[in-house]
């Protein structure tokens, strides 16, 4: 008997072939956006045209991260520690960017500066060791070595800052793999997590004005990779920054959409897609002000999409007279900040900051093909005794501790509004599951295959939206088959939504039987890219991971305005269209059970459809509330990006189910 059904979970319709149909409609409808985009910037033809275009651009980006927090709090900042080295001393710097939240920095002090000198802020790309990786402490010596004050601080969930120190298997979570943990509870709020790394930023820049030995006019912001990034928010958001040097991250999204990987939820900026958003306008939102974007020729992101991007915008700054403005430096290099892009960018910074001229620099770049200043050991780097400030401050802070303060924040304004049953929560609702959908006809198709266990067993497929397809098996207690429309003469028809949809029912059968035996007919649901319509894997990584290939479609989403989990609640309310079908008069009752994390699906499809009743599978003391889900910190990343609706816990606080 398994055999049989295990040859039920291999079935694969040829009617139709639907592995790339999510893909193929998430990146025609970015297409469509980008197309927009470059059209939009292509009109641009004065310099009040481009104030306006920066301006409306600055004010998207800010609504997509959920503004910025508060920045009057006082730092409270401390030199831990200070090292002298060679030619220059470092000062081990803790502040606080927001009340208890702890940065970590090393301040690079020349001993040949001027008494007031030009600084650069280092932002740190994903580098465990953050600031006091050897890596990055050589790059910044580079700057050193030609007089700049450097300030290099620790980014989120790197170096001294972890917040996730161990996960359920005493692994510690950093970089990458906290990014994404914390961005999802903060898309629960209806933030990005970029407006953290930018405030951190932005209050670092708060430091570097704080000390008498910087020119407040005179500050430059550099970093590669995720640090490229933080510099590239800079630009936008941060008026006091005078020259820049963004290294391995700026690009162009249409083409990294098709040729590369998913990103960290920092860099993903929800709803800028779909308003024509793309790299271009990071760097036309810093002209007329010194821009040089450094590139290294053999990174995964396209250095085609950089030289792309870069040459579009020159026309900014010769719009406002400054033909030189924007630069690009290239070294034949994998994603890194290399030695030749270090020295450029200092050299770049000592023309724009420092005021060297042609021979100043000429000398500098002799000097450091010549000799480096010596590094210091990596330990003495550190802010704190222990290594992490969550260890060393009983007051320490983390980003998970501010979601589950704005979450309870959340839960009492949902009480005051009726017990999410207020006509704001239903027309959000509405919104998001609706916009953007084009109603077409179901045709469905019917493929008959037999009975087994006296189960009744067809296969279905129909139209979601025009490209979207969704399929599923119909069970009935009966083996009379033959009628091609689905006949059943039961009043009642389940539908059951779980990972992997009519490829896992091995596990499910014996329910399937029991929920036949009772009378219903049973609609085991492949929703879009689910089940026989799940895409290729990206990179090897399990499509249901973070990374794999529907974290980067659920990320593409977002960018649009929408979600993966959004549009699986339409198709959700597409299937109970489908199976009113069914009945001659239309008129049956349709009962929607979710599995796991899938059960966002059907609770939110019952809220917009009250014809539904969405019921647990398991025993409701097996459930959990999202909220306090996201704030357990996400142990088990299956299927997550698949549920991610930014903003839902202002208007919802759904009841799931934790995989077994």
């Amino acid at each position: 008997m398994i055999d049989s059904i295990r040859e039920l979970e291999r079935y694969i319709c040829s009617l139709y072939e639907t592995k790339d149909q999510l893909s193929r409609h998430i990146y025609q409808r970015a297409d469509r956006a980008f197309e927009a985009g470059d059209a939009a910037r292509d009109r641009i033809d004065s310099p009040e045209q481009l104030a306006a275009r920066r301006q409306a651009m600055r004010m998207a980006f800010m609504k997509s991260m959920g503004g910025l927090p508060i920045s009057d709090a006082s730092l409270n900042a401390s030199v831990t520690n200070v090292i002298v080295g060679e030619g220059y001393s470092v000062e081990n710097i803790v502040f606080e960017a927001r009340p208890h939240e702890y940065v970590t920095g090393n301040l690079y002090l020349p001993e040949e500066r001027a008494e007031v000198a030009s600084a650069v802020l280092f932002l740190n790309g994903h580098e465990e060791e953050g600031k006091h990786g050897l890596y990055y402490h050589e790059v910044c010596l580079r700057m050193v070595q030609a007089g700049l004050i450097v300030f290099s601080i620790d980014p989120i969930g790197q170096g001294e800052r972890l917040s996730l120190l161990r996960n359920s298997e005493g692994q510690e979570v950093w970089g990458t793999g906290e990014h994404q943990r914390l961005g999802v509870q903060c898309y629960a709020l209806g933030q990005g997590l970029a407006r953290y790394f930018i405030h951190d930023a932005m209050r670092a820049v708060d430091y570097l004005l704080s000390r008498p030995e910087v020119d407040r006019t005179r500050i430059g912001v550099t970093g590669n990779s995720g640090g490229g990034l933080q510099t590239a928010m800079m630009m936008v958001c941060d008026e006091r920054i005078a020259a820049a040097a963004p290294a391995t991250f700026i690009m162009n999204r249409q083409q990294y959409m098709y040729a590369g990987g998913v990103q960290d939820a920092e860099q993903i900026w929800q709803g800028l897609s779909g308003l024509g958003f793309d790299h271009e306008d990071l760097l036309l939102a810093f002209a007329p002000k010194p821009l040089l974007v450094c590139a290294a020729t053999y990174d995964f992101f396209p250095i085609e999409a950089t030289r792309r991007t870069v040459e579009r915008c020159r026309r900014f700054w010769e719009m406002l007279g400054t033909e030189k403005g924007l630069r690009l430096m290239e070294d034949q290099s994998v994603h890194r900040y290399t030695d030749n892009l270090a020295i450029a960018a200092t050299e770049f910074f000592a023309e724009h900051l420092l005021g060297c001229n042609e021979t100043e620099r000429e000398a500098y770049r002799n000097r450091a093909r010549q000799s480096k200043l010596a590094p210091i050991n990596p330990e003495l780097l550190k802010c704190t005794s222990g290594g992490q400030v969550k260890r060393e401050y009983a007051d320490a802070r983390t980003l998970s501790d501010t979601f589950a303060i704005q979450a309870a924040e959340l839960a009492r304004a949902r009480a005051s509004a009726v017990n999410e049953q207020s006509p704001a929560a239903e027309e959000w609702l509405k919104n998001i599951v609706l916009k953007d959908r084009e109603l077409c006809p179901l045709n469905p198709r019917f493929v008959q295959l037999g009975s087994l266990e006296g189960v009744g067993t067809q296969y279905a497929l129909w139209w979601s939206q025009p490209g979207v397809m969704n399929s599923g098996y119909l069970f009935r207690a009966s083996d009379d088959t033959d009628n091609s429309t689905g006949g059943d003469p039961t009043s009642t028809i389940a539908i059951a939504l779980w990972p992997g949809g009519t490829t896992q029912l091995t596990e499910r059968w014996d329910w399937i039987r029991s929920m036949c035996a009772s009378g219903r007919q049973v609609l085991v649901l492949n929703v879009s890219g689910e089940g026989p319509h799940e895409p290729g894997l990206l990179y090897g990584r399990p499509n249901d991971h973070f990374f794999g290939m529907m974290h980067k479609l659920a990320d593409e989403l977002i960018w649009l305005g929408d979600s993966l989990a959004a549009l699986r609640v339409y198709d959700v309310l597409r299937a109970a269209n489908f199976a009113a079908t069914l009945y001659e008069t239309g008129d049956c009752r349709i009962e929607l059970y979710g599995v796991g994390l899938f059960r966002v699906y059907t609770e939110l499809a019952a809220r917009l459809d009250t014809n539904l009743l969405s019921k647990p599978l398991f025993d409701a003391d097996e459930s959990i509330r999202m909220s306090e889900w996201l704030a357990q910190g996400i142990a088990d990343e299956r299927d997550v990006m698949s549920v991610v609706l930014p903003g839902i816990l202002h208007h919802y606080d759904l009841q799931i189910d934790q995989y077994e």
